[in-house]
């Protein structure tokens, strides 16, 4: 039965695939500025911009040019980039794990933050802990991620003389190292996505403690941890579980800014300088990987009901 209900989604997943395609071909030629006048620096004939845009296949109609991108992604093929001539794939192949383990960080932190504070706040409703990790739920969502990263490094240069690893340490020259430079940019990226899970999971956690199983598993004597963590929180869990799905765009949209802040050579700086080059081909390319990464996601997600909560049928 899950199989199938995988096959049915995968299935249904293509139309918005086709979508999104056609979104990510058509925006980035909406952005102003052309890439054939940024190559040549402005200095160029109206004869030498339209040779180049010849080479480049830029003086097609749009539908010839996006029927022809769209068979070569069927193929596996993204393109080259108009500015380095290499296979797109292979930049994002280089850059994508970098960005995967600072999301898989950040969302290991949101975690770490949501499901202990939130079952902390809803067991002791109304009482000091609750307002703490309310109030502080809510600094989390307003404190913008890009003014946290500054302050993180800029204060601590001043005060203390220390500042964050800058630039990029390889995982197989010093592993310490590696980890430890993303510890604090997934930090920044999990505390927002965390306090808005921590409210949820409070809010969804009251909701269950008052279920009359609940009760009378109270009424039978069991431990609070027994009937928060094995009762409470599993049926609780799962408009959580779908929240984090829904985050990782989030998550994957704020990797731009920590990227840049803190010189990580990652998917979403390659796609920011892409856009300030116009490079379309990148454009393209890494949009259309992390949409499909985000509907595998959601397919996973929607997958993981089904062992939170053995009621579930597909």
């Amino acid at each position: 039965m899950l199989r199938r209900y995988l096959a049915k989604r995968l299935l249904i997943a293509i139309p918005s695939l086709l979508i999104a395609s056609l979104i990510v071909f058509t925006l980035p030629r909406l952005i102003p500025g052309d890439v054939v006048v940024l190559m040549l620096a402005e200095k160029a004939y109206a004869k030498d911009l339209d040779e180049l845009r010849e080479k480049l296949g830029l003086n097609r109609p749009l539908p010839v040019q996006y029927v022809e991108w769209l068979s070569k992604v069927a193929r596996g093929d993204l393109g080259e980039s108009l500015w380095t001539k290499r296979p797109v794939l292979e930049e994002i192949g280089q850059r994508l794990p970098v960005t995967f383990e600072l999301a898989v960080l950040g969302l290991t932190v949101a975690l770490l933050i949501a499901i202990p504070v939130g079952v902390i706040s809803a067991a002791r409703q109304d009482t000091i802990q609750d307002y703490v990790a309310r109030s502080a739920a809510i600094l989390g969502l307003s404190v913008p991620a890009f003014w946290l990263a500054t302050l993180l490094i800029v204060l601590p240069a001043i005060w203390w003389g220390w500042r964050p690893v800058t630039g990029f340490v390889e995982f197989s020259k010093d592993p310490v190292g590696h980890v430890t430079q993303l510890l604090l940019p997934a930090a920044i990226l999990g505390i927002a996505a965390g306090a808005a899970l921590m409210r949820l999971t409070r809010g969804m956690l009251l909701e269950v403690l008052r279920q009359d199983y609940v009760r009378t598993a109270w009424a039978k004597g069991l431990g609070e941890r027994v009937i928060l963590m094995k009762h409470a929180l599993r049926n609780a869990v799962i408009p959580v579980v779908t929240l984090l799905g829904t985050q990782l765009p989030q998550i994957i949209g704020g990797t731009v800014i920590i990227e840049t802040v803190f010189g990580l050579p990652g998917m979403s700086r390659f796609l920011f300088d892409a856009i300030n080059q116009r490079d379309y081909p990148v454009i393209q390319g890494v949009n259309l990987v992390v949409v499909s990464v985000i509907v595998l996601v959601n397919l996973g997600v929607d997958a993981l009901y089904a062992v939170l909560d053995p009621r579930i049928r597909y």
